[in-house]
This record gives C-alpha cells, sequence and structure tokens, in this order.
C-alpha cells in the first residue's frame, strides 16, 4: 500500500509531516497549541510554511466523502471550512496500516464553543450562539444540505460585532439533495434541539454555563429561532392590491436579516385585489455584498452592517449625504477605518480582526462619550480603548491555551 495525497493546491510541506506516526503521537514541537472542541476523532493542529492546519485522523471513506462534501460547501458559498487535503494509504513503521486523515484550513479567529466559555463571557453568550447555529442551520437547508449531527460541538463560532457568525466544521453526515423535505428539516431541527441541550448541561456541570435558566429550555431557542427565520424567509404573504408598498417592506425586512432576495413570486388575483409575494431565491450577505462593492473590505454580515451605519453618520457629518456614494465610501476609508485598525501597535494584531476592533472602538467610544456627557473623538476612543481594553483580550488570530478536549465533559448515564 502507498502513501497518497488527494489536494485542490500542490503542497509540497504535506510530505514533510510524519504520516506514519498515529496522529496522537505526533511530536508537540510540529503542533500547534490550538483549542480544539469535542470529536470522536483525534485531532491536531500543525502550522505549515505561514497556515495553521486541522488534521483528523478517520476511515479513509469517510475522509474522502468529507472532502468533496467541503468542497461543494465552498462552490456553494456557504460558511463551512475549507478542505485543504486527504492523506490515505498510511502505513505505521511496523507495516500497520493506519486511518486516513483529513486536512482543513484552520479558521483564522474562530473558536469552538467550549474555548469560548472558557474566557470571561457575558450572560446571553449561549443564546447568542444558538441564534448564530439557527442562521446557518437556514442557510444550509436553503442550500439543500441535510447535516444529520447538527450541535455546537461541529460548529466553529467567529464574533461579529457582537454577535458571532457560525461556521459548519464536521460534514461527516451530511447529504446534499436539490431540496429538503419538512421531515428531513425537522430531524435536522430535533438533533440541534437535543444535542444543545446536552452540551449546555455539561458546561452547567462544570460550572462554566453563565445561564440561569434550565440548559433545556435555552435548546428550545434553536427551534423558535428557526422557525422564525425560515418563515420569514421563505413563507407566502397575502396583501392588499393597495398596499403594494409592503412588497418593498418585505424585501427590507429580509435585508434586515442579512438576506438578499433574487427573485420574487407575486401572483395577483383576477379582479386585481390581492398580491401573493413569497420570495423565491434567498442568500445571505447583503450588508456584507454592498460593503464589498463600496470599500473593498471584506468581513461578516453583523460587522458589514455597523461598519455601513457608520459611514452613513460621516456620510451626514460632512454633509455628503448627495454625493457619488463610493467617493464618500473612499474618503471614510481612508480617513476613519484606517487610521483605526492601523493604529493598534503590533504587538496587539492578534488579539481581534480589524472589523471587530472598529467596532468595539466603536463601541467604546459611545460608553466613554455617556459617561463624559459629550462626543469623544475616534482617535481619543482608539487610544484609551488600546491602553484599557484590547491588552486583556485573548489572542484570536490562532488562540493559544485552553485545550477544551480537556474541560470537564459529564458522560451519560
Amino acid at each position: 500500500m502507498s502513501q497518497t495525497i488527494t489536494a485542490a493546491r500542490p503542497e509540497p510541506a504535506l510530505m514533510d509531516l510524519p504520516w506514519e506516526v498515529p496522529l496522537e503521537e505526533w511530536p508537540e514541537d510540529i503542533l500547534a497549541a490550538l483549542p480544539r472542541g469535542i470529536s470522536r476523532h483525534v485531532v491536531r493542529f500543525v502550522r505549515l510554511r505561514g497556515r495553521v492546519l486541522a488534521i483528523k485522523e478517520i476511515k479513509d471513506d469517510i475522509a474522502r466523502r468529507e472532502y468533496e462534501m467541503l468542497r461543494n460547501l465552498g462552490r456553494l458559498h456557504l460558511p463551512a471550512v475549507e478542505p485543504f487535503a486527504v492523506v490515505s494509504g498510511r502505513v505505521s513503521r511496523d507495516g500497520e496500516p493506519l486511518d486516513a486523515c483529513l486536512v482543513t484550513r484552520h479558521l483564522q479567529f474562530s473558536l469552538p464553543y467550549r474555548a469560548l466559555y472558557s474566557q470571561s463571557l457575558r450572560k446571553g453568550t449561549a443564546t447568542r450562539l444558538i441564534d448564530a447555529l439557527a442562521v446557518l442551520l437556514v442557510r444550509l437547508h436553503l442550500a439543500g444540505f441535510w447535516w444529520g449531527d447538527v450541535s455546537l460541538s461541529n460548529t466553529l463560532f467567529r464574533r461579529d460585532a457582537g454577535s458571532f457568525a457560525a461556521y459548519l466544521v464536521d460534514a461527516e453526515t451530511g447529504e446534499l439533495r436539490e431540496r429538503l423535505s419538512n421531515g428531513q428539516r425537522e430531524h435536522d431541527l430535533e438533533l440541534a434541539r437535543v444535542n444543545i441541550a446536552g452540551e449546555l448541561m455539561d458546561l452547567e456541570a462544570g460550572g462554566l454555563l453563565q445561564e440561569e435558566r434550565d440548559p433545556v429550555e435555552v435548546s428550545e431557542r434553536i427551534v423558535t429561532r428557526y422557525r422564525e427565520l425560515w418563515d420569514e424567509l421563505t413563507g407566502a404573504e397575502t396583501i392588499d392590491g393597495t398596499e403594494r408598498w409592503r412588497v418593498d417592506d418585505r424585501i427590507r425586512r429580509l435585508n434586515k436579516l442579512g438576506f438578499d432576495v433574487d427573485e420574487l413570486e407575486i401572483t395577483t388575483d383576477i379582479d386585481g385585489t390581492s398580491i401573493r409575494l413569497q420570495p423565491k431565491v434567498v442568500d445571505s450577505g447583503h450588508h456584507s455584498r454592498r460593503l464589498l462593492r463600496l470599500t473593498g473590505l471584506d468581513v461578516r454580515e453583523n460587522q458589514a452592517r455597523r461598519l455601513l451605519n457608520d459611514l452613513e453618520v460621516f456620510s451626514a457629518a460632512t454633509g455628503r449625504q448627495g454625493e457619488d456614494e463610493e467617493i464618500v465610501a473612499h474618503e471614510w476609508l481612508a480617513n476613519v477605518y484606517e487610521p483605526v485598525t492601523r493604529g493598534v501597535p503590533r504587538e496587539l494584531v492578534a488579539k481581534l480582526e480589524p472589523a471587530e476592533v472598529f467596532h468595539e472602538v466603536l463601541e467604546h467610544r459611545w460608553y466613554l462619550a455617556e459617561r463624559a456627557q459629550h462626543d469623544i473623538p475616534i482617535t481619543e476612543a482608539l487610544a484609551d480603548y488600546v491602553a484599557t481594553v484590547l491588552p486583556g483580550k485573548p489572542d484570536e488570530r490562532a488562540v493559544l491555551g485552553v485545550d477544551t478536549e480537556e474541560m470537564p465533559v459529564i458522560a451519560d448515564a
């Protein structure tokens, strides 16, 4: 049996890793000390030519299937980790066959949910994570992806302007179909509810859950939030023919949720008294696409919404509302956004992404202004934030420290 590396892009440095050694026994000097979530498989992180890779040891057929599934999710622009390679045909130094390895790129500034709870977080974190997971699950279902193993453990989270953005990290059991039946969607939803309840109970038993509500009650939120979002995105609405403004209102509501409407199905009664309105194709990222078009900044949806709000404030404050939007955006980028993000000292740049730093500086300026009862220049807010807030935050580009596999987990009774 010969070792085979299948990769989307050639990477000769992969050959230098000790594939003949079981992943659990890889030497510490080649590993990156990143927080790992709970996994049924052995997972390790390595640094390779300036990038961090996650390596999971699994059966060959499962590794290849998951690799292709993650590639397909990437083609559909869905939030998931990026597949890097599959290493199969591994043999130990004693001639014993070893399982294959699936290699994915580590998602910078992302954390497993248990690592988030190892930090000092405000109350309500669980509900914010569940809200992010609900958005992810709706997006996957709209694209025809049945997950089959929905949980916080199989998700990575990135901060997104005070909220979180969720990314699929485990697609072993997933299936892509033309469209999902209601039964398939409900099955995923019930799996999510049960798994989340168990995960929150584990956190509660370890003294890490900052929620006063029962974990089972909190887990029910995934069902509520999913159905609210699904109905808003796909539900039909009948409106009076004299209220055509409600067509635009429906589109605005979807945009506020972060979704674009690519097509609407509008059916008018024979006598023209009512209109049946139903979104046909929706996709996420309305605000992030608009910001990318205006400024070239590629950030997540909530961050984009916050940056666009600040751009509008800048436009109003400088009396530029009537001017070309792209010209105003360019001036805002050069005179407001970039001076803030470039004002972070080099030793602190790994703390948070630039867009999240900008969001937090805006929040910090608001708190300072409220306390002082007058406006605070953003340069002053930045200086105070860098001096008093940012140094105390963990490095989230590639977080070192707690290994969440070592955190207490309560075994099933």
